[in-house]
């Protein structure tokens, strides 16, 4: 962010989605602003070309587009923002939202768990408290004279 405009959109360390490839379209937004709602653009839209960007290695690009396949539209991610009056802030916004969207999207996939049993001590100190905790249940019981 440079003088308070949305530039490059800085994804992770090792990731930043140039003005270049981005596209920006503003509307009028519904929703607070008063009179100036009516006459202020303030809704922004912000795509990114993901199918025809050279940023990403073809590994990522694959992961991302599977992972995002139901938000892209012929291969372009567009994310809105149109919840705070100024345009500037729902700029600010709608980039936030895109570089988290692209961050959980390349991300690596988590580690596959792998199944354990539970200790023969646990389960015995389990059943054990399951038969005390029956015991006192069977103690408050009352039974006809």
């Amino acid at each position: 962010m440079l003088g308070g405009v949305v530039d490059d959109v800085r994804v992770n360390d090792r990731l930043t989605i140039p003005a270049a490839e981005l596209a920006w379209r503003f509307s009028r937004s519904s929703g607070p602003g008063g009179q100036g709602v009516n006459t202020t653009d303030s809704r922004v839209e912000l795509s990114w070309d993901l199918a025809g960007s050279a940023l990403l290695p073809p590994m990522l690009k694959e992961r991302a587009a599977e992972r995002l396949g139901a938000r892209l539209v012929q291969g372009v991610l567009t994310v809105t923002a149109s919840e705070h009056r100024s345009q500037l802030r729902n700029r600010e916004a709608a980039a936030a939202r895109l570089a988290g969207l692209v961050a959980s999207a390349i991300a690596a996939p988590p580690r596959v768990r792998r199944a354990t049993r539970p200790s023969k001590g646990s389960v015995e100190r389990r059943i054990a408290e399951k038969k005390r905790r029956g015991e006192t249940k069977r103690n408050r019981r009352s039974y006809p004279d």
